[in-house]
């Protein structure tokens, strides 16, 4: 078995471990050593029956280790996935027994796809990026490098995602939509047109607040 940490002790912290012990339950592969957080007030502490080791640098001094970052918002988790570069450690992508995803997905390192996703064929998801609960991704999209799929979001075909891009929960992106890099998507918002770079986009139909 595999030594895995996970990086960020909070609540999805917690559902991922409980989304690693049922990789275990299939097929025994991650030895779940515990979390790393920077957060120094918690150390010592258990999550979700768990300890909390420490922060990056002891993740750092570990030889032969397997990461994976369960913060959800896109730009944190891609300063603290760079600031490990220069180390030892691998980064692990772990999906779901329950995730239903045809041969031809390519899916990059440091992923995580929850339960009840289902993504269809011809998928390019890049390095690095969330997919929570019960999503969909249609055929031939895009989804770039760190981006946050949050719960219940559904991707229509042909769709391109940019990098560090956040989708809100139930947010819905029509076929053939381009969603630019660095845009924060509200929940329950339906996207009819493109979404240029750096914008935050509500409401049905989406628009753009700033």
């Amino acid at each position: 078995m595999k030594d895995l940490y996970l990086i960020g002790a909070g609540g999805f912290g917690r559902e991922i471990a409980w989304l690693a012990e049922r990789i275990n339950d299939k097929e025994k592969i991650w030895n779940i050593k515990g979390f790393i957080d920077d957060n120094e007030e918690i150390w010592g502490r258990m999550a979700g029956g768990y300890p909390i080791l420490g922060g990056c640098d002891y993740l750092k001094m570990q030889k032969e280790a397997y990461a994976v970052c369960t913060i959800g918002a896109a730009h944190v988790r891609k300063k603290i996935i760079e600031k490990l570069q220069d180390s030892n450690v691998k980064f692990a992508t772990l999906i779901d027994p329950a995730v239903r995803m045809s041969k031809r997905v390519r899916i990059g390192e440091g992923c995580i796809v929850c339960a009840g996703t289902i993504a269809t064929v011809d998928v390019e998801i890049g390095n690095y990026v969330i997919i929570n609960l019960d999503c969909t991704i249609g055929h031939d999209a895009v989804i770039s490098d760190f981006v946050t799929i949050y719960p219940s979001v559904n991707v229509s075909g042909n769709v391109k995602v940019g990098e560090c891009t956040e989708l809100g929960t139930g947010a819905q992106i029509i076929q053939g939509k381009n969603i630019g890099k660095d845009v924060i998507l509200g929940a329950g918002a339906v996207v009819v047109e493109d979404v240029p770079d750096g914008r935050t986009a509500v409401g049905m139909p989406a628009r753009a607040i700033k």
